[in-house]
């Protein structure tokens, strides 16, 4: 691996831990999305709908996929926002919220495994490279615009 980009790291250890969350909650015919879902929305207030998919980092078609299959299944239910007419807030069932419960503490779960098996010194550091690599992403400083135009 020390060959490896910092890019292929990233996504293979990404594509581990989804495969594992993915693994586990196929035993209980669910999915990370849904778990992470779950994990999205406030248990006491609901979440605007429209906030969700910034929040998960989730496009608007997968979302709704998921919401959809989600209260199929009596994870979540849809009521109008008070607060904007147009708007509709995602709550989450008596069954989304002991799902929740399930999908937190395997959360924890996988992030105790981790501190137990890093130094704290290590697992700061890992979270300050993530903060750099997004800030740089976010604000446009790898790929910026003028590197790209035609002259």
């Amino acid at each position: 691996m020390k060959d490896a980009t910092i890019d292929y790291v990233l996504r293979t250890t990404w594509l581990a831990v989804t495969k594992m969350y993915n693994e586990e909650a196929s035993k209980f015919e669910s999915t990370m999305a849904t778990g992470f879902a779950l994990l999205s929305i406030d248990p006491e207030n609901g979440t605007p709908s429209t906030s969700l998919g910034p929040k998960m980092g989730m496009e608007a078609t997968s979302l709704s996929r998921t919401l959809k299959m989600m209260e199929a299944r009596d994870l979540i239910e849809r009521r109008p926002n008070p607060e904007d007419g147009r708007g509709v807030l995602i709550f989450l069932t008596d069954f989304g919220k002991e799902k929740r419960a399930y999908s937190r503490e395997k959360v924890l779960t996988f992030n105790e495994a981790i501190k137990k098996n890093v130094e704290p010194e290590e697992l700061a550091n890992f979270y300050k490279v993530a903060e750099v690599i997004n800030n740089m992403i976010s604000n446009k400083k790898i790929y910026n615009q003028k590197e790209h135009t035609l002259k």
